[in-house]
């Protein structure tokens, strides 16, 4: 694998995180959990790729997601958000806002639309992204910026919309092997130079019983491995308690459960991104890397209906994206420029099939709304879960 060479400097912070990580494995009896393996990898505080202070998003970074492709994508969404309040209340949740170009594009939308909500919260676990989150809106919004507030937790109660765009791929997850001789779940140990490795030990609990059901539903052949994120089912979960009125918004990359756990996806989903180049070794670069697994779907569907929630849509970003009317906010700026192509390059990634547009779904749940989004209007696909 040829990934380019961290400079000294990074290359020494991606040695404290490894000795972090060696150090959970010792105190765990030389064994870690993929999900605790992979939480620390993100989110240990002052190290984690997550929490640490390096850039992640653009083209500077390590990928590039669609608030930073064009505001477009914020502006239709934008158009769903005031559907949304109109119907609970006029406030807004972003779960992992990112560089915060999301919340400025919607921000500034929801102004020209004259439905600005009277708070804009986000959750963000990161110090280092909050400040940058806040230089974005200080930057796009400035006048706005004091609707803006930061979240240390979810809340007690809460009406309006969450929005939450590649959230729930961040979220740790198992990593479990179904073999002849039972289900299993694969573990980091060290080698004999102290290097990472996989080690399986039986599943057990609440994993156990998920890796069971998935088996039976989708008759997974021995030697199967794939991942199996109850992190996403109990964040949904929890806003069974705390949404009042109002829908969660989430858009991710997934599939249905049958998809998911497809047959010739054997080896699961698991996938680290750097510099732009995507591999699936979680072993490299410890904090230097991002680590992700795509969403199933079924499963978050599921834990919504079990907390209370209704199921609103779910659809293809693309057709969410066309049903929100993003060709029409294109068009007008048509003057044949650079720019204009661009941003046209830029949709065409998010709306088409064999881009983003087919692998990207968005999912919405909620509580106490008369209908669901416009954006939903057309080719919902609600039966596939």
């Amino acid at each position: 694998m040829n990934l380019p060479a961290p400079s000294p400097e990074a290359a020494a912070h991606s040695r404290r995180l490894a000795d972090t990580l060696r150090d959970a494995i010792a105190a765990g009896g030389g064994w870690l959990s993929f999900a605790r393996f992979m939480e620390l990898a993100l989110y240990a505080p002052g190290l984690g790729y997550y929490t640490a202070g390096a850039t992640k998003f653009g083209a500077a970074g390590d990928f590039v997601t669609a608030p930073e492709m064009t505001p477009l994508f914020g502006r239709v969404l934008a158009r769903q958000a005031a559907e949304v309040m109109a119907v609970s209340a006029p406030a807004i949740i972003e779960a992992g806002a990112g560089s915060g170009r999301l919340a400025g594009d919607l921000l500034g939308e929801l102004e020209r639309l004259g439905a600005l909500p009277e708070s804009y919260a986000i959750l963000e676990l990161s110090p280092d992204l909050r400040e940058r989150q806040r230089a974005t809106l200080a930057a796009a919004v400035p006048h706005l910026l004091s609707r803006v507030v930061w979240l240390d937790a979810l809340p007690e109660r809460f009406s309006g919309l969450v929005i939450g765009n590649e959230v729930l791929d961040a979220m740790p997850v198992h990593v479990v092997a179904w073999r002849d001789a039972g289900t299993f779940e694969r573990g980091i140990a060290l080698d004999a130079d102290g290097g990472f490795t996989w080690n399986e030990r039986r599943a057990t609990g609440h994993l156990l019983a998920a890796a069971e059901e998935i088996g039976r539903q989708c008759l997974l052949p021995p030697g199967y491995e794939s991942e199996i994120a109850l992190a996403p089912r109990a964040w949904v979960g929890e806003w069974g308690s705390r949404l009042e009125s109002g829908a969660l918004l989430l858009i991710d990359y997934g599939f249905p459960r049958r998809e998911f756990y497809h047959p010739q996806r054997g080896r699961g989903t698991l996938m680290c991104h750097y510099r732009h180049q995507a591999h699936p070794d979680p072993f490299l670069l410890p904090g230097l890397q991002d680590i992700t697994a795509h969403v199933d779907f079924t499963a978050v569907a599921a834990a919504a209906d079990a907390a209370g929630l209704d199921v609103l849509g779910y659809a293809s970003q693309g057709q969410f994206l066309l049903n929100g009317g993003i060709l029409d906010l294109l068009a007008p700026e048509n003057d044949g420029s650079a720019a204009w192509f661009r941003a046209a390059g830029a949709v065409n990634k998010l709306i088409l099939p064999h881009e983003m547009g087919e692998l990207f779904k968005v999912i919405a749940i909620g509580r106490g709304l008369p209908r669901s989004p416009s954006g939903f209007a057309r080719g919902d696909q609600r039966r596939r879960l």
